[in-house]
Parts: C-alpha cells; structure tokens; sequence
C-alpha cells in the first residue's frame, strides 16, 4: 500500500546526500515530499527533487533570542498545514536543526516520525526527538551516545550510499600511477590546500603518483600549476558532479571523515586517510572514521597531530610496500558483502514498513 512520506532535511551534505538517497528508494513505492531549509538547496537537483522550504532558524542565545522563538512557532504552524493538507502519515528526519518544525507538527498530529542517524555519534535534535519517534535507522548498533532505554527503536541498515556509486564499475583506472585523490566534503578542508601539495611533490620524487584535488576557486589555478612545475600528472578542480567517476580511478583517497565521504569511498573499495575535521560537532566525523578503524579499513590523521614528513612517510609505506594496503582493501569488501542497492532498498522498505 503506497503511503505519504515526507522527508526533512538540510544543511550540510551530511545530511542533504543520505536525505535524497531515500528519496530514490523510496519513489516508487510510496508518495513523496522533500523539504529543506536554504542552505541545503545547493545539494539538490531542484526539479528532479522539488524540495519546498522551511527556513528554521539556528537556535542560540542571544538578543535575537525572542525572534528566532517566535520564527521558529511560525514554521511549526506552516508544517501543521503542510502535514494536514498533504495527509503525510510517515515524517523522515535526517536529524539537525532543520527538523525542528516538522517534527513537533508530527509529534503534534500523532505521524509516524523515522529518525536517521547517518554518524556513530548521536545528533543532538535526533537525541533530543528520540522519545517522539517510532523508530531510528543507523549503520552500527554502537552508536556513541545512544540511550540505552531506546534501543529497542533502533534498526541497523547499510550506509546509505546514491545509486550511482553501486552503478559505476569499480577502480577501473586508466593508469598505471598510483592514483592519490583528495577530496576536502562539504565542510571544506583548507589544510589539504596548504599542506598536502608539498608532501606530495617529495613523495613523487620516489615514486611516480598521480594525484586528483578538489580545492577551492581561489586555491585551483596554484595548485595547478605546481603540479606542472613538479611534472606530476594531476586533475584539479573546485566541483565534480560525478565525483564516482574519479574515485573509481583511485587506489588512494585522502579525505575529512563525513559519513557519505566514507561510505561511498568503502562502497568502492578505495582505501583511505582520514583526517577528520577538528571542529565538527561533537567529534563525529573522529568516530565515524574510528568505525572503519576498527575494522582495518582506513587510517586516521589527527590534524593537530599531522606532521608533513610522518606524512610523506607513510604515504610512501603505502605505496612501496602494499601488504597493509592490500589487507584494509579486502576489509572494505569484506564489509561491503552482499551490499547492493536492491538490498538496502528492500531492507529500507521493511523497516518503514513496521506498524
């Protein structure tokens, strides 16, 4: 029986990417809608996905205070409407902020709510909507933070990954380099524009490299032509809409540790550094890179901790002497076994599903 799902999101990729994903597994089974707030627009294909806004406002303490309350009351009326009008019977969070209105409207109207926590720390709107929901999907069952009084709400799914990344034929590399790919999230990464390219130049003078960036406008053209200069094959760019399509050509990537990042590059099996970002709410993107850890698939830099010539050492253990290399890519398949999209979706579809 086709249901009315209304999924909520915004904000970062991180929550953005996991957000459409469903929408494409669910689309033909169930009636959708897609909000977002402003900031999330710029991941969406706004006619593919015709998102409507709820702009919520952060909250924080300030003069501002009285106002962001009263903002924030409104949208609650506006989602109320919005439930009602489009008789919604399931609401999908993909936590943040963002879900603030429509998930109290839902509480309100007694909908369904469906959590999704795509990081191994729980989200404080996830957290604090926890008690309201029905159920709340996530990737591991040690999730840092997590109630124990509720974990009879949460069901474990395969990291929700776009479809195109199941699509695209795996590490098919039109090169004998070894391909190091760099690829800073949504977050941006301004150490990999300053650091890196050195530490790379030194390695490529023991061993020859090929290295895809993603870097910023103003970073793009130095970048560039310090490879030049350093005659090191390279691809350098701002944004890549089928950024699969290069990851499938590498042996390495160098990344934050958002959990899309890190799900597509396991998906594809491309080993990885992560050097997560310091200043991410509550560490997340630390455990999120530490559960890969754990399973022998990846390696973690802390960035207070990163040091050019460790660096460079290490990069040159990977790739002259491959043995940990070779073991952290066959983990990844390992953890990968029987991950299709035909299996998410159905295991998506039954846990929605549920009474």
């Amino acid at each position: 029986m086709r249901k009315k799902i209304l999924i909520t999101t915004g904000g970062s990729g991180g929550h953005v990417l996991p957000a459409l994903t469903i929408y494409d597994h669910l689309k033909n089974e169930h009636d959708l809608l897609i909000s977002s707030d402003q900031r999330g627009l710029k991941y969406f294909e706004t006619e593919k996905y015709k998102p409507f806004i709820i702009d919520t406002p952060k909250i924080n303490i300030s003069i501002f205070f009285p106002f962001i309350l009263f903002k924030i009351f409104l949208l609650i009326i506006k989602s109320l409407s919005i439930l009602k009008k489009e008789k919604i019977s399931i609401l999908v969070s993909t936590g943040g902020y963002m879900s603030l209105p429509l998930c109290i409207a839902a509480k309100i109207l007694g909908i369904k709510i469906c959590l999704i926590e795509p990081n191994m720390v729980l989200g404080r709107a996830n957290r604090f909507f926890l008690k309201f929901s029905k159920i709340i999907i996530g990737y591991s069952k040690n999730i840092n933070g997590f109630p124990k009084n509720f974990e009879n709400k949460l069901r474990i799914l395969k990291p929700l990954v776009r479809k195109k990344y199941y699509e695209e034929p795996i590490n098919l590399q039109n090169t004998k380099l070894f391909t190091i790919t760099i690829i800073g999230g949504s977050q941006g990464a301004k150490i990999f524009d300053n650091l890196l390219h050195q530490t790379l130049a030194n390695v490529s003078k023991r061993v020859k490299i090929k290295v895809i960036q993603q870097t910023s406008d103003s970073n793009q053209n130095f970048l560039i032509n310090f490879y030049k200069e350093n005659n090191i094959e390279h691809h350098v760019f701002v944004f890549e809409k089928d950024l699969n399509k290069l990851l499938t050509k590498s042996d390495l990537c160098i990344t934050r540790g958002g959990a899309s990042s890190l799900a597509e590059l396991s998906l594809l099996k491309v080993p990885f550094i992560s050097i997560p970002l310091p200043s991410a709410m509550d560490n997340h993107q630390y455990e999120n890179a530490k559960f890969y850890e754990a399973e022998n698939a990846c390696w973690i830099i802390n960035q207070k901790d990163f040091k050019k010539q460790n660096f460079e050492d290490l990069l040159l253990k990977i790739i002259k002497n491959k043995d940990e290399y070779l073991v952290k890519k066959k983990n990844l398949e390992y953890l990968n076994f029987q991950n299709t999209w035909i299996n998410v979706n159905q295991n998506l579809l039954s846990i929605l599903n549920e009474n």
